[in-house]
Order: structure tokens, then sequence, then C-alpha cells
């Protein structure tokens, strides 16, 4: 299951050296508009200390966390829906995202210039916005009149009339200045409208970058986040972040506990945007690996299976499951059976995060 992440901002927000520090890549970070011209990708391992404690109990040889991949967008400017600075370039990167991760500057640095001459985030929030709003109010625009035709061919036709219906829907929120992620499945069917390719329809995830003294600060965090809220916002110093990204795990974790923290603002994107696109994991283990895998929270045991290989799911026959921490306090698979903990599952499972399977298949 391949998930993105398009990281956007302005120009000079911080973007690149986030992205360089997440993949521990090197891409150019400049202080100047449109360092990024063409997007970056980087496939970033999602934090799981389970893996290592699997690793531990089946011997295995290697461990392989969920992924999600990040992608660098360059700096969206004012303007950008009409064609201004690489305009529609952007927002067709952005389109093939499953999620938005947006980076907001708020420290203050005169040596990196600000596109609109001082740091203001809510500005910056606003502009990312509009500029996103007024693109899929144009998509919606260009649509319509065909959508109307084939609703009223197709008088009869269910489905064409509540595609109609919620792009009419769309189009109103829009107007209003409401993203449709922020509108929510209350006010518009979603889901009807994922043909269209809307960019709104996105979850939102906020970064906000932060000096050390201000990440430290918890009335500026509060303050920070009662901007975005309800959405998730994380608060790091991209420059901290690409410092740990250099250091061995001892090191890194030392300089975060120096700091107070316990976990990186990298970990915590990480974890926070599998979260946010309604994912979670199944782990396997054996000797030559220790691997979680990514699935749809209520996904059944056959779709989990069909994550592996396809032929899982079509020859489905039973799931042999235990929870992790079921199987951490039985110490082994063996006792975990003999203390009942395993359960063998058929067709109609739901599968719940952590669970540790082996699958029983025809091929």
């Amino acid at each position: 299951m391949s998930l993105s992440i398009g990281i956007v901002g302005l120009p000079n927000v911080g973007k690149s050296t986030l992205f360089n520090a997440l993949t521990k890549n090197d891409a150019l970070a400049a202080n100047y508009p449109f360092a990024t011209i063409e997007p970056n990708v980087g496939v970033v391992g999602v934090p799981d200390a389970r893996l290592g404690r699997l690793a531990e109990i089946f011997g295995s040889a290697k461990i392989l966390p969920a992924t999600v991949d990040f992608v660098d967008i360059a700096g969206i400017v004012r303007g950008a829906s009409t064609g201004e600075g690489l305009g529609n370039k952007f927002l067709a990167n952005i389109r093939e995202s499953d999620a938005i991760c947006q980076v907001i500057r708020a420290f203050e640095d005169p040596d990196v210039t600000h596109v609109d001459g001082d740091v203001e985030p809510s500005r910056d929030i606003e502009t990312i916005n509009t500029e996103l709003i007024l693109a899929d109010l144009q998509t919606l625009e260009k649509a319509l009149p065909r959508l109307e035709k084939d609703a009223k061919r197709n008088a009869k036709d269910k489905d064409s009339q509540e595609l109609l219906a919620a792009a009419r829907s769309a189009q109103e929120i829009l107007d209003g200045g409401t993203s449709l992620y922020a509108a929510g499945d209350r006010d518009v069917d979603l889901a009807r409208l994922r043909e269209l390719s809307l960019l709104t329809v996105k979850p939102f995830i906020y970064v906000f970058n932060l000096d050390s003294g201000e990440l430290a600060d918890e009335a500026v965090r509060a303050k920070l986040q009662e901007l975005v809220s309800p959405a998730e916002a994380i608060f790091l110093d991209a420059k901290i972040e690409a410092e740990l990204a250099e250091l061995d795990e001892d090191e890194a974790q030392e300089l975060l506990e120096s700091m107070g923290q316990t976990e990186s603002g990298l970990a915590q994107l990480a974890r926070v945007g599998f979260d946010t696109l309604g994912l979670q994991t199944y782990l396997t283990a054996g000797p030559k690996e220790a691997r979680a895998w990514t699935i749809k929270k209520g996904a059944t045991a056959p779709e989990a299976a069909g994550v592996i290989h396809t032929d899982f799911q079509r020859g489905f026959i039973k799931a042999e499951v235990v929870s992790f921490d079921d199987l951490v306090a039985a110490g082994d698979m063996q006792s975990a059976r003999s203390a009942g903990k395993v359960r063998m599952e058929g067709k109609d499972y739901v599968m719940a995060d952590g669970d540790v399977v082996e699958f029983r298949f025809n091929v």
C-alpha cells in the first residue's frame, strides 16, 4: 500500500530542511523562492518499538517498519491557483498525495527572508488554504457543466445524481472559504468527490517550524495550536531535526532528553501522518524478518492478507492471531498458545492494530 504526504508551504519556511531531515536526503535547501522545482520524494519508516521486541522473540534478521512517502513540493505563493510562481505544476503534485502537510514558519531569522516581508503564521496558513480552495473552485467550475449533462441524460442513475449534488454542495462550501476536509462528511459526501481529484478533500497536518526557545514555550505552542484546531499540529525546529538525523540513535536520544523531549518532531510527523490517513499496522515475524504491514482501519483478515500478496486474499482460509501485548507477556508463540492467547480467525475478523498474524491459505 503506497501512501504519500505532500509537504507544502510558502517559500523559505523550512520545508526542504525538514524533508532532508525526514529522509536523511540532500534536497536543495536555499534562501530563495522555488529552490525546489521538481518534487523530491523520500520514503520514511513509521517508528514502531514493537518490531524490535518481535525480532528478539523470533530471532529475526531484519526489521521492516511500515512506511510513508513524503513529497517535498515547491513553495506555493499567493496567486498559484492562477499560475503565479510555478502555479498549477505545484498543485498537480499536491493532487497526487494522500494527505497534505503544511509547514508554517514561526521563527524569526533576519538572514532568511520571508516572501511577504514578515513572519505571520495565521496569514501564511490563510494564503495556502486560499490557493487550494481557489484551485478546487476552478476544478468544479470546469466539471459542473459535464456533471449536469450526465445527470440530465441519466435521470434515473442514482450515482450521477449524487455526484452532481455533492459537487454543488462542495462549491457552496468552498465559496464560503472553508476547505472540504474541514467541512467534513456532515456537509458533503467526500467519498463521492474522489473522482474529481479535489485538493481540499485531503486530510491536513500542520507543522510549525519554531526556533528552540519558542519550541519550549507552552504558551507559544498553545497559541499556534488554536490557529488550526481541531486539526493536528506538530511543533519542531527543522534545524535541530536535521542535526538529530545526522546522529546515531543513542546520541540523538541524549540530545532530545537534554531538550526535555522524548520523541523527535519527525517521529511525531510520521506517526501522526499515518494515523491521519486512517491507517494501522499488523505484524508478522520469523527468522528472516519482523515486519509491519499497512492496512486501513476496519480491514478484515482476508484484506490484510491481500496486502502481502493478492493470492493470500483469494485463497484465504484462516488467520492465526495473537495480540502483541499477549505475545510479549507469554514470551513466545508456544507459550502464548498454551495460555490460550492465540486464536484462529475467519473471513469476517476485523484486524486490530498490533495483531501478530500468520495466514493460512490455498494457492
